[in-house]
């Protein structure tokens, strides 16, 4: 993974290539074994081009941006909301982002390669 970078003076940005260990890892720290994140036939047979990474896993890595953004002090993260807006599959790459508003808040997003948004109307409050 790509360490956070600033651009601008304004913006943070992380890019991830997401993997099936890096989605199996997640599923088993975090407790979420849905079949569709784990078991390829199982998400095809539902209508999915395959397995797709956790949403969640994806909110947390701009909570991460966040953080960073806070000075490394997860306390002054005082809100943190998206909109899950499209899919991951392993071996795709996303680009987060994060993007100091003048109040302050951080408006957050996340995109793959090609554009497609898959994180969108981000939102995070900083103390």
């Amino acid at each position: 993974m790509q360490q956070p970078r600033t651009l601008r003076g304004q913006a943070v940005t992380k890019t991830v290539r997401f993997s099936r260990d890096q989605i199996t890892a997640y599923a088993q720290a975090s407790g979420d074994r849905n079949p569709i994140h784990l078991d390829e036939t199982f998400a095809r047979s539902v209508g999915l081009p395959g397995v797709i990474a956790h949403g969640m896993l994806q909110m947390g890595l701009l909570a991460g941006l966040a953080v960073a953004e806070a000075g490394g002090d997860p306390r002054r993260l005082k809100r943190l909301s998206v909109r899950f807006a499209g899919m991951v599959e392993p071996g795709e790459e996303v680009t987060f982002g994060a993007e100091r508003r003048p109040d302050g808040k951080l408006d957050l997003s996340a995109r793959k390669a090609d554009g497609t948004p898959v994180l969108t109307k981000g939102l995070a409050e900083l103390a």
